[in-house]
């Protein structure tokens, strides 16, 4: 079965939330966290009794979402914790002010979900992020970048004195194998970044791509109707939410791990992408890493 077939109809999961064990004294953080995939995984964290912090843009949005979430039957009794963060990936001046008040507030974190995304914006929308760069890029990578370096030391705290692979930090991936450029990116002979290319989506699964025992994974959610598709045409909304499945199913998911919570292949050109020029590879990712250290450390 082609490897996109087998992510867009998978089987029946067989890792769900309740497997997931009692979550006492843990403290997460999940981006974008509002609606969606995001929101779902606040929700399971949560009744697990986890600190969980609803990282977004909208205090409005996140007053909303922690109600919604406390009012969920499957969160009665739960003994832990919800907080909204004030987190704007699209703007990089920001990101150090969110992630000092979680450095200020807590002493451990043992889950950091990178899942706040935009995808295909509007014609006439806000083109770039403050900084200038493009917005799915920025958003989808140099925010959710540099955030988790500043929490890093955090995160090695905490995996200093906690079991092998509790702590974790998971980026939300995309269906890589399809729709992305060959070789994960492509970069702009002049300025040495990635270039902006002419589809919306292109840049979406580009920016998707670039996505110390702590367990790091990248996650494809699987096909979810979310608010990601808001601004997708009529007629492919409808066809979504016909096809797609509910945000619940994607935020069980536990390398690559594919729907529904499997450890899936890394596409060949994406491996070679991932390995530097001495050992075979393009050095892409590399060279995207790099990049990706020199437009935010002034940020961090």
């Amino acid at each position: 079965m082609p490897i996109t077939i087998g992510q867009a109809f998978p089987p029946a999961p067989t890792f769900t939330e309740q497997h997931i064990p009692d979550l006492t004294g843990k403290v997460a953080i999940v981006t974008g966290s509002t609606s969606g995939v995001g929101f779902e995984a606040a929700t399971i964290l949560y009744s697990k009794n986890a600190t969980v912090y609803l990282a977004a843009r909208s205090s409005e949005k996140g007053a909303k979402a922690i109600a919604a979430i406390k009012d969920s039957p499957e969160c009665t009794g739960s003994r832990g914790s919800l907080r909204f963060l004030s987190l704007d990936p699209s703007d990089l001046s920001s990101i150090k002010a969110s992630a000092h008040e979680v450095l200020q507030r807590e002493t451990r974190l043992d889950i950091l979900i990178h899942n706040a995304a935009v995808m295909r914006p509007p014609t006439g929308a806000q083109p770039s992020c403050v900084q200038g760069h493009d917005l799915e890029m920025g958003t989808n990578c140099l925010g959710p970048f540099t955030f988790n370096d500043l929490l890093l030391p955090l995160l090695r705290h905490t995996a200093a004195n906690a079991p092998k692979d509790s702590v974790r930090v998971v980026w939300l991936s995309s269906i890589i194998a399809h729709g992305v450029v060959r070789g994960g990116f492509v970069f702009d002979d002049q300025t040495g970044a990635p270039a902006v290319l002419k589809d919306a989506l292109e840049n979406y699964m580009q920016s998707k791509v670039g996505n110390d025992h702590i367990l790091s994974l990248s996650v494809n959610p699987g096909l979810m109707k979310t608010e990601l598709q808001r601004h997708a045409p009529p007629i492919q909304s409808t066809i979504m939410g016909l096809v797609f499945k509910p945000p619940r199913y994607a935020s069980q998911n536990g390398t690559f791990i594919i729907p529904w919570g499997r450890f899936g292949p890394i596409p060949h050109h994406i491996k070679k992408a991932l390995s530097p020029k001495s050992e075979g590879g393009t050095g892409a990712a590399e060279k995207f890493w790099d990049w990706c250290e020199k437009e935010t450390a002034a940020y961090r």
